[in-house]
């Protein structure tokens, strides 16, 4: 089942328990998703770009749930949390600091990477690897502490 399908699925789950938390998330999903298939005319998604769509929303919803914290709207951070929470569901597991860190550091070693020269190609290469398990700032951060 791809990740269309189990989004389609889920909506409906949610529909018949009434989770209306859910169900927005979930229904935001599946108009990226939907947007995204109809600006490349097939009729379903690569599985990379998925997770990228998924990730940009998960942030979204982060951002936003920090600004109405900062604003004082416990209500509104609420709410984006319960979206962030559902969209996270979806997202593959992320990589733990230390496995990030060794992960990095077999890409350095397999490139042959030993400047801060070399980073273009490192990033290059851990980014697609990683794509969805780590966030790229994290991943520069490492690949900086390597190679600097």
């Amino acid at each position: 089942m791809n990740i269309t399908e189990q989004i389609t699925a889920d909506i409906k789950t949610a529909m018949k328990a009434k989770d209306m938390a859910t169900l927005q998330a979930l229904r935001d999903i599946k108009s990226k998703l939907m947007l995204e298939m109809t600006k490349d005319g097939s009729d379903g998604i690569d599985e990379g770009v998925g997770i990228q769509i998924l990730n940009k929303l998960y942030k979204q919803r982060v951002d936003a749930a920090a600004i109405y914290k900062e604003q004082g709207r416990a209500d509104l951070h609420d709410e984006e949390m319960q979206q962030a929470e559902v969209i996270k569901q979806y997202l593959p597991e992320q990589l733990s600091p230390e496995k990030l860190h060794s992960t990095v550091e077999e890409i350095v070693s397999r490139v042959g990477a030993s400047s801060m020269a070399d980073m273009g190609k490192v990033m290059g290469i851990a980014s697609k690897e990683l794509a969805g398990k780590a966030d790229g700032k994290d991943i520069a951060n490492v690949v900086r502490a390597l190679l600097g």
